[in-house]
Parts: C-alpha cells; structure tokens; sequence
C-alpha cells in the first residue's frame, strides 16, 4: 500500500494505491475506492484507460479502446452548474421544474467530511439533473442545469 498527497489544479487530493495488477490498481482517493484499468508499455508510463466506482461497478466487460468523452453541453438560454470540487452529492434540496434564483442552494455535496452549498448560478427553472444523490462526482463534472 502506498499514499500519496497530490495536488491538481490546486485542489489536494489523498490518494491510497493499494493493490497493482498486470493492467489494474485498486486506488482510494479522498477515501472514495476506485478500480483502475490502464495500458502497459516497455518504452512508455502507464496510460490510464478507465477509472469505474467500487461502489457502482458492473460485471467485467472487455473495455474498447478510450475515447474522449465531453460532458453534455447546455442548449442556447441554458446554464450548466458544474461541481467545484471532488465530493457525493449528499441531497438535492430542488426538483426539475422548480424556479431559482441566482444563489439559491440547489445540492449539497460532501467532502472531505464537509457539505458544501451547491448555489444556483443563474436565476431560471431547473431544466435537469446530471448527477442524482449519493453519485461520486469529480471537480468540473456538470450536476444540473438551469434554463
């Protein structure tokens, strides 16, 4: 077992890597445990291919080569909220269809043992939800959407 202190875009990040496999790592990171999937090559670092939750693994599947994958973009009119930092989102205190206004709390999310006000950054009505309750969410990823 081996723990790390990184930190990515100025956010810290405790990182335990427990077991190392020909292509795969059983990792924790901020205490949220991870299957890591990456490539191996003599001439090169390890490429990783695929991060899946413990928490929500399926069964194995062969996995396809990595593409890249864009988070979905908000329509014209629309304002993507997207989490500040790594965390589970502990609640979701709207409904879709619910207005908002600008700095309102939409969602709570969890980190690091702290639940932080995910506010409205816009006024408008929630369009939809990208992550519901108990999701792992990373910094950046989209939650939901106001129109």
């Amino acid at each position: 077992m081996k723990e790390y202190k990184i930190k990515i875009n100025g956010n810290d990040y405790n990182v335990v890597i427990d077991e190392v496999e020909e292509t795969s790592a059983k990792v924790e990171v901020n205490g949220t445990p991870y299957a890591v999937e990456f490539e191996r090559s003599e001439a090169k670092p390890r490429k990783i291919v695929t991060v899946v939750n413990k928490a929500k693994a399926a069964p194995a599947a062969p996995v396809a080569p990595a593409q890249k994958v864009s988070a979905p973009a908000a329509a014209a009119g629309e304002t993507m909220v997207n989490s500040p930092l790594p965390g589970v989102v502990l609640s979701i205190n709207k409904n879709v269809g619910d207005t908002v206004n600008k700095g309102d709390t939409v969602m709570i999310l969890e980190a690091m043992k702290m639940e932080n006000n995910i506010e409205a950054t816009a006024s408008g009505k929630i369009v939809k939800f990208l992550a519901q309750k108990g999701d792992s969410v990373l910094e950046g990823a989209p939650l939901f959407v106001i129109g």
